[in-house]
Formats: C-alpha cells, structure tokens, sequence
C-alpha cells in the first residue's frame, strides 16, 4: 500500500425515476444528462459547499457545459439507485474537466467525461476560477 494520501472522490446517489425511461424501459439518454447534471449540483451544493442556484444568482457566475464525452456501458432501469462517484481529470485556468461513473450493484453503467467553464453570466466572458472553489476541485484532482 501506498504511503501517498489518497485524492478524495465526491459520492452521491441518484434515483432512475418512472418519467427518466422510455417505452423500451431503460433511461433516455437524454434524462442521463439530466441525472448527471443533479449529480453536479449535489457536487457544488456538498462538496464545494455553495448551492449552485446561489452560485448562479448570488455571485452571478455560471459553469456551462462546453463538452461531454458519455459512454452508455448499461442501461439505468426505473427504480435503480446509482451511485455515482465524481473525480475532477482536469483542472484549467477557467475550465473544470469532471469525470462522473454511474454503478449500480457494482456494474459501471454510465461512465462519462463532462467539462465546464468558468463564465461571468452577464457577459459569458470566460474567467479564472474563483480560489475557493478551486482548492475543493484539487481535492478531487485525479492522480496524474
């Protein structure tokens, strides 16, 4: 075993709910996109510790999704309760690459790599991230 300290991981569960499938009795992929998006408000509002409605209207910055990398490896049924573990694989000037894999009874479902930036909303003007909300990402930093 490693003596280094081991990087944090965030861990939340979700829930697939009867309006998340669709008539094949799966979850759409585009409620996917839904769940993992609950699942980074659960990151600010837990980990980072600011609501990201607060975030939003209070401090006026915003993390809009630039990219998504998503690969569908299972589907999510109606009722599973996925956990999903959050690691942060890049941490830029202004943008934040987060890794976000759903399990469900130790099965990776859903494993998929989304990445957001830092925005002044009036303007949409890309900006550093702030340094509080920084040092939470770098202790979910992946190991290089």
């Amino acid at each position: 075993m490693s003596t280094s300290a081991k990087k944090k991981v965030f861990v939340t569960q979700q829930q697939v709910r009867f309006g998340d499938v669709d008539p094949a009795g799966i979850a759409y992929y585009p409620k996917i996109y839904d769940l993992i998006h609950q699942a980074f408000e659960e990151l600010w509002d837990v980990h980072v510790g600011k609501r990201y409605y607060h975030l939003l209207c209070e401090a006026k910055l915003g993390f809009p999704l630039v990219h998504a990398e998503v690969d569908f490896k299972q589907p999510l049924h109606f009722g599973d309760r996925p956990v999903v573990s959050i690691t942060c694989f890049k941490l830029g000037r202004s943008s934040i690459g987060l890794h976000y894999v759903f399990e469900v009874a130790g099965h990776v479902c859903v494993d998929a790599h989304m990445t957001v930036v830092c925005v002044e909303l009036e303007t949409l003007a890309s900006k550093p991230i702030p340094d509080e909300f920084r040092a939470k990402f770098e202790e979910i930093l992946e190991e290089a």
